[in-house]
């Protein structure tokens, strides 16, 4: 391998030691290492990219499905509020004809009590039933 020293204004010098073969074979195998890892350092990435677009396209996906059934949820819910409007305005009727019919029985009620208090105590004098 060759031998190299710096000085002080960054200029390398290289010496005029000859390498070894060893030494040359060893530096192809570590530059040779160094590629493989770099390769397969970029590979990974790669494969680390796809999976995040993958994942980032299915959540996509899903917030599109969520956002459609929320609509459809809203859209139910207003139907919803809509009839129940209806079911409260026609209670609120019902409850009206309620008090109406039920004030018109007391009435009846107490024009019967009358007429019946009335044949009891005597009122019989002045019944013909053939006039």
């Amino acid at each position: 391998m060759a031998c190299s020293s710096g000085n002080s204004s960054g200029i390398t010098l290289i010496s005029n030691i000859p390498n070894s073969g060893f030494e040359d074979d060893l530096l192809v195998l570590m530059n040779l290492r160094k590629r493989k890892r770099m390769e397969s350092n970029r590979e990974s990435a790669r494969r680390s990219r796809v999976r995040k677009q993958k994942h980032l396209d299915e959540l996509m996906t899903r917030l599109a499905q969520l956002r459609a059934t929320n609509s459809e949820i809203i859209a139910r819910f207003g139907v919803t509020t809509q009839q129940l409007l209806k079911v409260e305005a026609e209670n609120a009727v019902l409850r009206a004809q309620i008090a109406e019919l039920s004030q018109r029985l007391e009435s009846l009620t107490e024009i019967l009590n009358y007429i019946h208090l009335n044949n009891v105590s005597g009122g019989f004098e002045d019944y013909n039933p053939n006039s």
